[in-house]
């Protein structure tokens, strides 16, 4: 069974709680603001593997480009940045977070594949007070090379549950990607041990 780990990153009032519960309980929970981190759990199937997920949901602040050096941004293997449409600034901290997320994995991830990372453009049934235009956060994912969707966690289960469901696609892709680097690594480290030390004895033969 894979164990898969998404962190979910976002600003006070985007709304990024409730697009977690949404794809959890299929609920909708309003706004709240919490003060403390959250660690959901849930066992669940995709294109027939089961997977045990876990998903970190830090306390929201006014500053989330300063909340973010202090998460376990090496603990997730995949991570979910939210917006608010309907305000620019979460916009601008969606930035901020994707650019510290690319800039805490690059030295892990040297010759590897880039962490996979969905930013979500919540409230869209809020478009009479668009701060944000979709056409931003599609450039701004490009920019990031991620993967970009516009939801409205107040109105749509099924938008939410497929970019979770293509983001754990990605993840378990980068997962196995990862381990089969390790494995072939290793091999190779092996197989030069190998041939060190027996190359040694029969030059001393």
């Amino acid at each position: 069974m894979n164990d898969i780990k998404l962190a979910l990153l976002g600003s006070q009032g985007a709304g990024k709680s409730a697009v977690l519960v949404r794809f959890l309980t299929r609920r909708f929970i309003g706004e709240y603001a919490s003060n403390t981190n959250s660690l959901y759990h849930k066992r669940m199937s995709i294109d027939g593997r089961q997977l045990n997920l876990e998903v970190f949901d830090p306390c929201s602040q006014s500053s989330e480009a300063r909340c973010i050096l202090e998460e376990p941004v090496d603990w997730a293997d995949g991570f979910v940045v939210v917006y608010n449409i309907s305000d620019r600034t979460s916009f601008i901290n969606a930035r901020n977070i994707l650019l510290q997320i690319r800039e805490a994995r690059v030295d892990n991830c040297k010759g590897e594949m880039a962490v996979p990372v969905c930013l979500v453009g919540n409230k869209q049934d809020l478009c009479h007070a668009r701060q944000v235009c979709e056409d931003e956060g599609r450039c701004l994912a490009q920019e990031n090379r991620c993967h970009f969707q516009e939801v409205s966690a107040a109105e749509s289960y099924q938008d939410i549950a497929n970019l979770f469901t293509q983001l754990i696609r990605q993840v378990m892709e980068h997962v196995k990607y990862r381990a089969d680097r390790r494995r072939y690594s290793g091999s190779k480290s092996m197989a030069k041990l190998i041939n060190n030390v027996f190359g040694k004895r029969r030059k001393s033969v």
